[in-house]
């Protein structure tokens, strides 16, 4: 179904790889990672009011009904406040990725967000100073406000587009809990070497790089969340899966598959032994609409 002219899609982000490199004096770390999008994600519409208001729907909407500053109200006041406007808005959040999940879905959001909202006031504003914006509000928000395949360096704040990295078919599974990202960083205690600079254009050169790098966070990950680990060999026990890892902090996983059909077969698989999970084929790193 189209979507209408006020709704800006929020896709989930996937990291295909994630190093995690040295802790800055500001308490960040330097990151460099591979990110693409996924065709699931969130969806915002955004409408003239005489206040700023937010209201949530959508499967996941209960996850975030007790946060008093949702992150696409931070977004709002940030973007009015660089206008020097007072932020005035319906906002409506359809939630339909996992809070706390490692997919980008609050920072995809908030990008979503800058968008629609720099659209409905109707403000002429700078790329760059956007960016800045996001970089204000979490290291994945440039990312996404940006979209497309990424390489993510410093904490969140270097963008290189990478143009020509095929289309991807893949599964991802979240076995609907929440696991805090600042948690899996204090856990964090071995790092991989430094990862290829070069990201090839052709799909089965990727895929050979990808089976030589990680996510660093994965195993802290799955100190703090056991089942983590279930999910990924769920998801290996399947013969077809080319790729299998974890995204950002958890707790979704991702296998990346040959086709859409494996895809497909595979994600009915999962969802028929593992009914309470949140399982979806995607497709990811299709071009921007």
């Amino acid at each position: 179904m189209a979507r209408t002219p006020d709704a800006v899609f929020a896709p989930a982000k996937i990291n295909l790889f994630l190093h995690v490199g040295a802790h800055r004096a500001d308490g960040y770390h330097e990151l460099e990672s591979l990110v693409v999008f996924a065709d699931i994600g969130d969806e915002l519409v955004f409408e003239p009011a005489n206040d700023l208001r937010l209201e949530i729907g959508g499967p996941f909407a209960p996850a975030l009904a007790n946060e008093p500053d949702n992150l696409v109200l931070r977004a709002a006041r940030a973007l009015a406040a660089f206008a020097k406007i007072e932020p005035k808005a319906r906002i409506a959040l359809t939630k339909n990725l996992p809070v706390a999940s490692g997919i980008g879905g609050g920072s995809a959001d908030a990008a979503a967000a800058l968008h629609g909202l720099t659209r409905l006031w109707k403000l002429d504003i700078a790329p760059d100073a956007l960016q800045r914006i996001a970089v204000s509000l979490g290291a994945d928000v440039p990312a996404c406000l940006h979209g497309g395949a990424l390489r993510v360096e410093g904490i969140g704040e270097r963008l290189t587009p990478l143009p020509g990295l095929p289309v991807l078919d893949a599964v991802l599974v979240n076995p609907c809990i929440a696991v805090s990202t600042a948690e899996v960083f204090r856990r964090l205690e071995i790092r991989s070497a430094d990862v290829p600079r070069a990201v090839p254009r052709d799909w089965n050169t990727l895929i050979r790089v990808l089976e030589h790098v990680q996510n660093d966070l994965e195993e802290p990950a799955c100190a703090i969340a056991p089942i983590i680990r279930e999910v990924i060999s769920e998801l290996c026990a399947d013969p077809l899966a080319l790729i299998v890892r974890m995204s950002g902090s958890g707790a979704t996983c991702f296998a990346l598959y040959g086709d859409a059909d494996c895809a497909n077969a595979a994600a009915q698989t999962i969802v028929r032994a593992y009914p309470n999970w949140w399982v979806r084929a995607a497709k990811l790193n299709l071009p921007n609409p």
